[in-house]
C-alpha cells in the first residue's frame, strides 16, 4: 500500500491510499466513502479487488488526515475527486460508492460523465420515499433504554470523548442486521471514525437536498455506464425496495445481499464479495478505449449551497 498526501488547487492537502497494481487494460478503481463527516473506511472492501486492478481511496477534505475548515459544497468535493484523478494521472476510472458516497459519485457523474467508465454504488443512492422506513426500522433495533440514552446524548452540546463514543454506537448499532453484532461492529466504528466533522455532514446533507437526485435520474441514466450495478443489503435499516425502485428507473442492475445490512462486506463476506468481485471485473476492463472527452455541454453544475 502507498499512502501520499496530494495537495488540491486550493492548497488543501487529502490524505490518500493506493493499493493494487496497475494491470494493463483494466481501468483503476477509485472509492467514494459516506458519511458524510466521517474518514475512509473502505480499507476492507478495496483489499476484496486489489488483486484485479489499481484501487485509490482517500479522506474526504475536513476529515481524517485530510484537514480543512471553510463551507462544504457538493461542487467543492466535485471538483475535489476531479483533481485526485488528474494528480493519479486517470483520464478515466470506476468509481465505488458506500452510503452517501453514492450520492457523491452519481453527482460526480453527472458532472463528469467522460470520466466515469463504470459504477458500483453500494448501500445507496436511497432516493425517497425511505426516510420514514428507516426511522422505523433504527427505533426496532433499539431498546427502549437505548433510546432514552441516545435521546440524552445527542441533547448534550459538548460530550466527552467516552460520550461521544456512546452516542456514535448508539446511533449506528441500527445499520446492522445482525443485531447479535451490531454493538461490537457500531463500537469499534465509533471509537475509529472521530472526530466526526458535523459541519461538514450538516452542510452536504442540506446541499443534497437542495440539489436532489431525484430531480437528475433521467439524466442519471442517459449517462450511466455500461454494466453500472447496485449493491444492497437486504437487512439494512434503509429499505431495499428504495434501491430496487432506483435500479428500474435508471435501467441497471440491483443486487440484495440477504442478511447484510449497510455494510454488507461484514455481515455476508462470502455473497457480497462475489457480487463485487463480478461487477468490478466486468466494469475495470477494458474492451475499447474511448478518446479523452471534455465537452461542457454534458457537465452538470452544481450550485455552492
Amino acid at each position: 500500500m502507498t499512502a501520499a498526501m496530494i495537495e488540491l488547487d486550493d492548497g488543501t492537502q487529502v490524505r490518500t491510499w493506493t493499493t493494487g497494481s496497475v494491470i494493463p487494460q483494466r481501468f483503476p478503481v477509485v472509492m467514494v466513502h459516506g458519511g458524510p463527516g466521517v474518514p475512509d473506511y473502505l480499507a476492507p472492501v478495496a483489499g476484496i479487488i486489489d488483486d484485479l486492478c489499481l484501487v485509490h481511496r482517500y479522506d474526504q477534505r475536513g476529515t481524517g488526515g485530510s484537514s480543512w475548515e471553510g463551507e462544504h459544497t457538493i461542487a467543492r468535493h466535485v471538483d475535489d475527486l476531479a483533481l485526485l484523478l488528474d494528480a493519479w494521472g486517470h483520464d478515466r476510472v470506476v468509481l465505488v460508492g458506500h452510503s452517501f458516497g453514492t450520492n457523491m459519485a452519481s453527482y460526480f457523474l453527472l458532472a463528469h460523465p467522460e470520466r466515469v467508465a463504470g459504477l458500483i454504488q453500494i448501500a445507496g443512492p436511497f432516493l425517497d420515499p425511505w426516510r420514514e422506513a428507516d426511522r422505523a426500522a433504527q427505533r426496532a433495533r433499539r431498546t427502549d433504554e437505548q433510546q432514552i440514552r441516545l435521546d440524552e446524548l445527542d441533547a448534550i452540546e459538548s460530550r466527552t470523548d467516552s460520550e461521544e463514543i456512546e452516542y456514535l454506537t448508539l446511533s449506528w448499532l441500527t445499520d446492522h442486521a445482525d443485531q447479535a453484532r451490531a454493538w461490537d461492529w457500531a463500537l469499534t466504528s465509533a471509537r475509529t471514525l472521530r472526530p466526526i466533522n458535523y459541519a461538514m455532514n450538516a452542510q452536504l446533507n442540506a446541499a443534497k437536498k437542495a440539489d436532489p437526485l431525484e430531480s437528475h435520474v433521467d439524466e442519471l441514466r442517459e449517462h450511466l455506464p455500461p454494466g453500472a450495478i447496485i449493491i444492497g443489503g437486504a437487512g439494512d435499516s434503509r429499505p431495499a425496495d428504495a434501491l430496487r425502485r432506483l435500479g428500474t428507473r435508471l435501467n441497471c442492475e440491483v443486487v440484495i445481499v440477504p442478511n447484510a445490512g449497510h455494510h454488507p462486506w461484514l455481515e455476508a463476506p462470502d455473497q457480497f464479495g462475489a457480487a463485487f468481485r463480478a461487477a468490478v471485473e466486468g466494469q475495470t476492463s477494458i474492451v475499447s478505449p474511448q478518446p479523452r472527452r471534455w465537452s461542457q455541454t454534458h457537465r452538470h453544475h452544481f450550485s455552492a449551497t
